[in-house]
């Protein structure tokens, strides 16, 4: 009789958990020393205030404690974590022929180029430090929409723009990683939407590190200028190590008056990942910002997505759903403030967690005193299927108003053996059963997202769910 799985570790990952053999061109020594920041900087061929902006982030970093308050990252140490890995890719490609055979490989098997052909406007393509491809659609570049890699534009013509937007919404005195990633980010992409332009189709960027104990640092900045629209995605996916490997990236994004930006992620990094990202938007009278998110990777994550809502009527919606199984400690939850009147806030996550799994999730809401008629409202829902798991809400509101509307709700709770006996009933297996049951309660997510993530999404749940009774 076949052995039945019965952990996540049995299943065919194959999908992500492949990796090619490393090729790197460039592989810097491990740690963090300025001299290895100035040869990041030279790599990258930076302006003289980029180099003196790095040196003055790893000041910083060495000065920042370690946060005390969420899930333990004792098992990474950045003496061992290579900060920047060159892929065997000489230039960064416009036409994926270009692209060298083993990096174009890796994302085929991902369905990057099919998607890009099929439903995106334009996509960047991420391989360990470095983009290697970037392209938009012709009809999108001609109604002024530039999206490129951000290197390009700090050396170029937008080198003005991105001087005075980098690392303002989110500086190095934020926090450690915040500092960590003002020193040796790389990679990652610029998005300019001109007033009045509604970018139809989605943009998107996808993240591989392949390379074994290394760090990925990208840096995303968007900026949609007024009575603009745009949809930008992010995914990104690692092979599994047996050593850590670390994600700190950065995302800023800038929305203009009676603009909206949706900003929509499926996150699948391998389980001996550190997922330590920061994003966070500031928004501008009469604009939107819309946060969609899927985390279902890494050993473990701090990843609180934050708004700033700065102009009268702004408003602020995140969508999320975690999944946390055995080995994962994912810490999630978003920020929302309030610093203007008439501002309003959604927040709609579920929590799952399995075989051991502990999912947290923190809601922060900050109401200014000038932010009179301000309405927030935060729902959480979580979802244990087993007695191992662990399941944390933990809400923080601060309100400086009395003129304020503001709502909280969260709910706990476990899958219900009539419903799944129910379902049995049907024809159903016990495992499909649980699985549909899951994908159900995180359906809110995706409905939210273009059909192939909303796909990806069910069909990492189900990966998940495979097997896991009991």
């Amino acid at each position: 009789m076949a052995k039945e799985k019965t952990y996540v570790e049995d299943i065919d990952r194959s999908m992500y958990d492949f990796r090619n053999e490393e090729k790197d061109e460039f592989r810097i020594e491990e740690g963090l020393t300025p001299d290895i920041i100035l040869e990041i900087s030279k790599e990258k061929n930076d302006p003289e205030w980029m180099r003196e902006f790095r040196l003055k982030s790893l000041d910083i970093y060495n000065k920042k404690q370690v946060p005390d308050w969420g899930p333990s990252i004792e098992g990474l140490d950045m003496d061992n974590i290579v900060t920047y890995v060159r892929p065997n890719s000489k230039r960064m490609a416009k036409d994926w022929n270009d692209v060298p055979d083993e990096i174009k490989d890796t994302f085929e098997r991902l369905g990057i180029p099919q998607a890009e052909r099929k439903s995106l406007a334009g996509v960047g393509a991420q391989y360990d430090s470095e983009l290697v491809y970037h392209n938009v659609k012709d009809e999108v570049a001609a109604q002024g929409v530039i999206y490129t890699d951000i290197e390009s534009a700090l050396r170029g013509e937008y080198a003005d723009m991105i001087r005075s937007h980098f690392m303002k919404l989110v500086p190095p005195t934020d926090h450690k990683f915040a500092a960590l990633h003002g020193a040796v980010w790389s990679g990652g992409s610029f998005v300019y939407v001109p007033k009045g332009v509604h970018v139809d189709i989605p943009l998107q960027s996808y993240f591989r590190l392949n390379a074994k104990g290394a760090g990925q640092f990208e840096h995303t900045l968007i900026i949609v200028d007024d009575d603009a629209y745009l949809h930008f995605i992010e995914g990104c996916s690692a092979p599994k190590y047996n050593v850590a490997n670390l994600h700190a990236g950065c995302v800023e994004l800038y929305v203009g008056r009676n603009s909206t930006l949706r900003y929509s992620t499926i996150e699948n990094w391998s389980k001996n990942m550190y997922n330590l990202n920061t994003k966070r938007a500031r928004v501008e009278e009469g604009g939107k910002v819309e946060w969609i998110s899927g985390s279902f990777g890494s050993h473990v994550s701090y990843l609180y997505p934050m708004s700033i809502l700065a102009g009268r009527g702004a408003r602020a919606e995140f969508t999320g759903v975690t999944f946390a199984g055995k080995g994962q400690n994912l810490d999630t939850g978003c920020k929302m403030v309030h610093s203007a009147p008439d501002t309003s806030s959604y927040v709609s996550t579920r929590s799952i967690s399995k075989d051991g799994g502990i999912s947290t999730f923190r809601s922060s809401v900050v109401v200014n005193s000038q932010a009179k008629n301000s309405k927030s409202s935060v729902s959480c829902q979580s979802l244990m299927l087993d007695a191992e798991s662990r399941s944390d809400t933990i809400p923080a509101m601060d309100i400086r108003t009395q003129q304020a509307d503001i709502g909280h709700e969260a709910k706990i709770g476990r899958i219900s053996d009539d419903a799944v006996f129910y379902l049995m009933s049907r024809g159903l297996s016990e495992e499909d059963a649980r699985a549909l049951i899951v994908s159900g309660f995180a359906d809110n997510v995706g409905k939210e997202l273009p059909l192939e993530y909303a796909v990806e999404m069910n069909n990492l749940i189900r990966l998940e769910m495979k097997g896991s009774i009991g």
